[in-house]
């Protein structure tokens, strides 16, 4: 395609040359000229920008506090830079690129509580002196729609344009140079005498010289996902940022460290053994602390707090904290509830509109807080609660005798260890020196001058006629069936009965005979009643 040359062209170039015109009479200051010039430059309405050279603003290095933080820094980290005032922000956001690999398009600065532009240079900010500050924002890659390609291609660029603009630099610096200084003197036209012509040798056309690219060196390390910082291969976490090195990065095999970093991982090492010195001792600590509250009974609060029933200020060292689920209350509401519990395990009082606690008080935070008859009473209390509730349970039948048992479907009699007498359970009575056979015969004949044998007897007929008692079939003593399957034995003849039939379980031969007895599983279940499990 053929370029465009028409007015725009011709113009464009007029308004270059008038630039540069102007650029150098404002330098040497003739504001003659200047006036002419610009008079001229603004007759071609063009778009012009007038910029200060580096020169002016001095060639002092000062050394500016910049504080660095992202979207995870609780608070600023400090660094120092060498700038120069005149340089723009545009040129300080490369800096930093340079030095910490922070792509431009990340930074984002304030100087004297005013968002920073790229145009802008350091010294209309009035950054002039050592110790000025400034502060810089680091946005994450996903928040400038920064990927991995156009930051590789916008690194390409910047070393390219940085090779142009220092070549520019030095042919405007011999162009702006008087003569005799570098740059050639002009010389005179004559108008009338011409220059001896000079035959010159024929040219040796050289071939093009190629000018091969900058070689780009990719630095070693692991560039962080968080703030894009260019990391050390052996560093566990960010630099800048503190995030957790990727996963699946690996450590080049034939990466050796410089001193400085050699120096870092020596102590990281150092500072991880310290650490978990550190950490054995709190345990041990800890554990010490915990061997000297378990040696007390109750756990008293440290802090100052109000009790949940009773709303008073518990001050520290007079509450008691609850070992199972950490409620804390004060000492005499926790014994009110004690003393008010009709259960045999006593819960913890804590409850609110949401939640009800669930947890139990231990036996030693009860003993704490009871005397020691308080406790006893306690203590009865729980064991006539459980008797109460225990489908097995028997209770010694000498009188004012406190013991009690749970027996099992084997067991017959129950020696009681705090009257020592020995209680027969299928005849609920203790019968020494009599077998129940005999137990039973004498208990029909006192019953005919002993009012309370006669009772007992009344009652042991009436459990007969409910059902709730039988005759043995073999040798007659009554029999009672305490739960669980209807096979029972007699105590005395040791004779297998079917408590659903009343009946023997087997024939005349014994064990096996179903030629008699209840015949269950013969044809089905002996008894409507029977579970079939004899």
């Amino acid at each position: 395609m053929a370029a465009y040359q028409g007015p725009r062209v011709n113009k464009l170039k007029e308004a270059e040359d008038l630039v540069q015109t102007l650029s150098e009479v404002l330098t040497y200051g003739d504001q003659q000229k200047a006036g002419q010039v610009a008079e001229k430059l603004a007759a071609l309405r063009v778009p012009v920008s007038v910029t200060i050279h580096q020169e002016a603003y001095g060639k002092d290095i000062i050394q500016l506090k910049v504080g660095v933080e992202d979207s995870l820094s609780v608070t600023p980290t400090m660094i120092t830079m060498p700038v120069r005032p005149g340089m723009t922000i545009a040129d300080l956001k490369n800096k930093v690129n340079t030095n910490y690999n922070f792509h431009p398009r990340l930074q984002t600065w304030v100087i004297g509580k005013r968002l920073a532009r790229d145009t802008e240079t350091l010294h209309m900010h009035g950054v002039t002196h050592d110790g000025d500050q400034a502060y810089v924002y680091i946005l994450s890659p996903s928040a400038v729609d920064l990927t991995r390609e156009q930051y590789n291609q916008d690194e390409e660029d910047r070393r390219l344009d940085g090779i142009i603009e220092t070549m520019e630099a030095r042919h405007t610096e011999r162009t702006m140079l008087p003569p005799g200084r570098g740059r050639e003197p002009a010389i005179p036209r004559h108008k009338t005498t011409q220059p001896p012509r000079v035959v010159q040798p024929p040219r040796v056309v050289q071939p093009p010289r190629v000018v091969q690219p900058p070689r780009v060196v990719q630095p070693q390390g692991w560039v962080c996902p968080g703030c894009t910082f260019l990391n050390r291969p052996t560093r566990p976490g960010c630099e800048m940022c503190s995030t957790e090195r990727p996963k699946d990065y690996q450590v080049p095999e034939r990466y050796e460290p410089d001193p400085e970093e050699a120096r870092r991982m020596q102590q990281e090492e150092v500072s991880l053994l310290q650490y978990e010195q550190a950490l054995q001792d709190e345990r041990e600590r800890n554990f010490q602390n915990l061997l000297e509250v378990d040696e007390h009974g109750l756990v008293p609060n440290d802090d100052e707090l109000d009790c949940p029933i009773c709303f008073t200020t518990i001050e520290p060292g007079e509450g008691a904290v609850l070992r199972e689920c950490l409620h804390t209350f004060c000492k005499d509401c926790l014994k009110g509830t004690i003393m008010a519990c009709q259960d045999a395990e006593v819960p913890c009082p804590f409850a609110d509109n949401e939640y009800t606690c669930e947890c139990r008080l231990l036996d030693r935070e009860i003993r704490s807080l009871l005397s020691p008859e308080e406790y006893q009473r306690h203590l009865e209390l729980r064991l006539n609660i459980a008797e109460t509730r225990s489908e097995n349970s028997f209770h010694c039948k000498t009188p004012n005798c406190q013991g009690w048992c749970i027996y099992e479907d084997e067991v017959n009699e129950f020696p009681c260890q705090l009257c020592e007498e020995t209680n027969c359970i299928p005849c609920m009575a203790i019968h020494n020196n009599m077998n129940c056979k005999e137990y039973q015969d004498d208990l029909r004949v006192r019953a005919e001058n002993d009012i309370a044998a006669k009772q007992t007897q009344e009652m042991i007929k009436a459990m007969l006629e409910g059902g709730e008692a039988m005759l043995c079939p073999k040798c007659k003593i009554i029999l009672q069936k305490k739960h669980g399957c209807d096979w029972i034995c007699c105590v005395m003849c040791k004779t297998e009965i079917c408590w659903a039939t009343r009946q023997a379980r087997w024939g005349p031969m014994g064990q096996g005979d179903i030629s008699g007895g209840c015949r269950c599983r013969v044809n089905g279940p002996c008894h409507p009643d029977c579970k079939n499990c004899h």
